[in-house]
């Protein structure tokens, strides 16, 4: 049994399907490996009322986002956090410091997503600090798993996809 909690940190583009799979991988999570939360960056930003999205903002946000999954895991936690998260220094971290750490890319192209309407934030009048538009991010380099949503197969096979892979990366 382990003494930590999991964080799967679930990264790409907003509008890629991150907080989706999210919930629907975590009922699946909670009866594998125990007590789960999921939380977005979305959520965190309501929480605590935070609306600025430049480039320093963000990066200070997503190490504050870092230091509290490890806060939470090591109280035998897991957490299922799904954020843009779209900088290596703090996966980097996670990985130096979260004993059981799960890093999902989902890997989606911004003009589908823009196409689809998939987030409104890409349809405002003035873009400005959208990660993918004006803002480069920091794929993912070596995540444990990439998952390619091209919005042609289910959420539900998508997520069945998922949880086969966490088992494979934590078994």
């Amino acid at each position: 049994m382990r003494k930590k909690g999991i964080l799967i940190w679930i990264t790409g583009l907003s509008g890629s399907g991150k907080t989706t799979f999210g919930k629907k991988i975590h009922d699946e999570i909670i009866k594998l490996y125990g007590p789960t939360i999921m939380i977005s960056g979305d959520n965190l930003r309501k929480i605590f009322r935070l609306n600025r999205h430049d480039k320093n903002e963000r990066l200070k946000l997503t190490e504050s986002y870092c230091r509290f999954a490890k806060f939470i895991t090591n109280q035998n936690i897991n957490i299922i956090f799904a954020v843009v998260g779209m900088f290596d220094a703090p996966r980097k971290w996670n990985r130096k410091n979260i004993e059981n750490y799960v890093e999902i890319y989902i890997k989606s192209d911004i003009k589908k997503i823009i196409k689809l309407g998939k987030k409104r934030i890409y349809h405002k009048n003035s873009l400005k600090n959208i990660v993918g538009v004006d803002l480069k991010p920091e794929f993912p380099k070596k995540p444990d798993i990439t998952i390619l949503n091209s919005f042609t197969h289910s959420k539900e096979k998508i997520s069945k996809i998922i949880i086969k892979k966490i088992k494979r990366v934590l078994n």
